[in-house]
């Protein structure tokens, strides 16, 4: 009696789960635990064939047809289209202690699916609610990033999709944010935020051909093109860009004499015949660099 009350609840679990009735018939006791094993087995593999997680890394490398979505999604509980925004964030490990805390920040009434995509990348997936803004989305990117860093003491690099409509936008998202990710830390490594319509000149750069990058940098300095700048250059230069040009300001905050600065500035003049003080050089330099860094990195692929 006990067995065959266990078999009736492996089949409504078998159902719940896939869809499927099933009528088993079995005369004895021994046949009926042979088929509640072989029924719980199937919940199983089901299982792991058909979970959430699956599913959703599925969708995002497209591997899901659009017409199995909406069946697979309701099987499983997850709204096929509610708007949501996809996060994708980058760490060193991604250990216990980072989903341990992304756990707490998303705790599973809110609906936010946590889906990992590789040892180093996982993507949050959460529903934006009624009369949030871009803004919240940034608010949203610079809680889960100050909080990694902070609670679990790691570096943390994330970037962001547009609105997502249904989950047959999924793999387009995702590969929104690969792109930005990619685009952020090469271009913008100081920051750690990378929203996917916020990539400005980056984005350009990098979808542009190997041969047009070499020819802009060979037009700028000659045959003698530079490898890159030193460390207290770059850092240098890069402080007085984000000054908007301004010497006094710049050298306050490096804690460098003025003329201490002016000289450094000098001597990438008498290097690359450009005077960062003016606007358009300084604009050209700036783009250079990225530049360079583009093809210093396509190179080491």
């Amino acid at each position: 009696m006990e067995h065959t009350q266990e078999l009736d609840k492996a089949l409504n679990e078998l159902k719940r789960i896939t869809g499927i009735t099933m009528d088993v018939s079995a005369e004895t006791p021994e046949e009926t635990e042979l088929a509640l094993t072989q029924i719980r087995c199937l919940c199983t593999a089901y299982k792991e064939k058909y979970n959430k997680t699956d599913f959703l890394q599925s969708l995002m490398k497209s591997g899901v047809p659009s017409y199995d979505i909406a069946e697979r999604a309701s099987r499983l509980h997850i709204a096929p289209d509610e708007k949501r925004v996809l996060f994708l964030l980058e760490a060193r490990v991604l250990d216990e202690a980072v989903t341990a805390i992304l756990k707490n920040l998303f705790p599973s009434q809110t609906r936010t699916y946590l889906v990992p995509m590789s040892e180093t990348t996982l993507v949050i997936l959460r529903p934006v609610k009624t009369g949030e803004t871009a803004e919240s989305m940034r608010r949203v990117a610079r809680t889960i990033v100050d909080t990694l860093n902070m609670e679990a003491l790691t570096h943390v690099q994330l970037s962001y999709s547009s609105i997502i409509e249904t989950l047959a936008d999924l793999s387009g998202a995702f590969r929104e944010t690969t792109l930005a990710l990619k685009v952020g830390k090469l271009f913008y490594s100081e920051q750690t935020i990378f929203p996917y319509n916020e990539l400005g000149i980056g984005r350009l750069i990098y979808q542009l051909p190997i041969t047009l990058c070499e020819n802009f940098l060979k037009e700028i300095f000659g045959d003698d093109v530079p490898e890159g700048l030193d460390e207290d250059t770059a850092s240098t230069i890069n402080k007085f860009f984000q000054n908007n040009l301004n010497i006094a300001e710049t050298s306050r905050q490096l804690h460098m004499h003025r003329n201490t600065l002016i000289y450094r500035l000098e001597q990438v003049q008498k290097r690359t015949g450009l005077d960062l003080r003016t606007f358009e050089d300084a604009m050209t330099f700036k783009i250079a660099i990225m530049v360079m860094n583009y093809l210093k990195t396509e190179r080491n692929h």
